[in-house]
């Protein structure tokens, strides 16, 4: 009975495959009853269910799954892979039931509407647009600089603990949700991840376990970045599930937030994503924008620069690169190169006289 049921898992795996393929094709259909139907009813009751406990489950979960795998190739190793009529449906079992729990819990946000069309907006942008909002984000940039620093030379400092950047992180969804209900944040489950250490390594500022519904967040990163970080994971628990989307949301709730320093930190991360672009564009004129940016925003940028130059390690173009093909095999054509449609969305969300600064 056992091994008949191993078999039957390890033949739903590829048959999910296909059907989410299918799935895929039918992202109104995701919209409507995955992503404002089923989803949010599991997400939030796996944040009310885990948020309380003060550390990473998800990380754990990790430790733990990690450690299986290799202890199974070293077994397999030790045992010259023989008897493959038996370890061969057994893991192929095991995805399968992983890749289902992937999916329900949480995957199959990445199926859903682009944020573009929920927003009504267009997805495409001229040059003359981008260049408009870069001077706009730049103008509001010094502005916030200076009133945090009263010098255009110096760079923002944080004095905050990472246990008040997380609380004030979600007053920001807290205050936003008056104006966008679908950001909405009920349940808290965001924590420092207890591989904040090999993440900064491997080049990322956090992460959302999707067995868990846990928002980590890499807290050796510089507290500049964190307001953003925090923000990007949470929008990753409300169904959020493409990064370029996840980084627009980050954008739109710290350029939102009541706190002077979060909005520093959204819109000078807006403004990067606009001047890298522009960058693409139109470099001379990317260059002579970037001249009328205080000192203290350059200082901020070349910290955090400074920052990931120190943690580079052969390994991580191979961690990224990786992480790139889970992009791209899930519906995330761009992989990590997303900031064309983060721009897009800036520029048109803010084009609309509805959202105007």
């Amino acid at each position: 009975m056992k091994r008949k049921s191993v078999l039957l898992l390890a033949i739903l795996f590829p048959v999910q495959i296909i059907g989410i393929n299918i799935l895929s094709r039918f992202p109104v259909f995701v919209e409507e009853y995955y992503s404002h139907g089923l989803y949010p009813i599991i997400s939030k009751v796996m944040r009310y269910s885990l948020g309380f406990v003060p550390f990473s489950l998800g990380d754990l979960l990790y430790g733990i799954l990690i450690f299986l795998a290799i202890s199974w190739f070293v077994r397999r190793v030790s045992q010259r892979f023989r008897q493959p009529k038996v370890w061969i449906p057994d893991t192929l079992a095991t995805l399968s039931i992983i890749y289902f729990c992937f999916h329900l819990f949480w995957g199959f946000n990445y199926y859903r509407l682009p944020l573009h069309k929920n927003l009504e907006i267009e997805n495409d942008y001229t040059t003359e647009k981008l260049i408009s909002l870069t001077e706009t984000l730049i103008k509001k940039s010094n502005e916030i600089h200076l009133e945090l620093t009263d010098n255009d030379s110096l760079k923002v400092e944080y004095d905050f603990t990472k246990k008040e950047l997380f609380q004030i992180t979600l007053e920001g969804y807290d205050h936003i949700k008056k104006d966008y209900p679908e950001l909405a944040y009920n349940g808290e489950a965001l924590k420092r991840s207890i591989y904040s250490l090999p993440l900064t390594y491997m080049g990322f500022n956090g992460y959302l376990n999707p067995f868990t519904n846990e928002a980590q967040v890499n807290t050796i990163i510089l507290p500049y970045k964190i307001p953003t970080t925090a923000s990007h994971e949470v929008g990753h628990q409300l169904g959020f599930a493409k990064e370029n989307e996840a980084n627009f949301i980050a954008c739109l709730v710290t350029m939102n937030h009541p706190n002077k320093h979060f909005r520093y930190s959204g819109y000078t991360y807006a403004l990067s994503y606009c001047l890298s672009e522009l960058y693409r564009r139109d470099r001379p004129k990317a260059e002579a924008l970037i001249e009328d940016l205080n000192h203290g925003i350059i200082a901020n940028y070349r910290e955090v620069d400074e920052f990931w130059l120190k943690h580079q390690n052969p390994f991580e173009p191979i961690f990224k690169a990786t992480y790139n093909r889970y992009l791209i095999a899930n519906n995330q054509s761009d992989g990590m190169k997303s900031y064309s449609y983060v721009v897009a969305l800036l520029v048109n969300y803010f084009d609309d006289s509805r959202n105007a600064f």
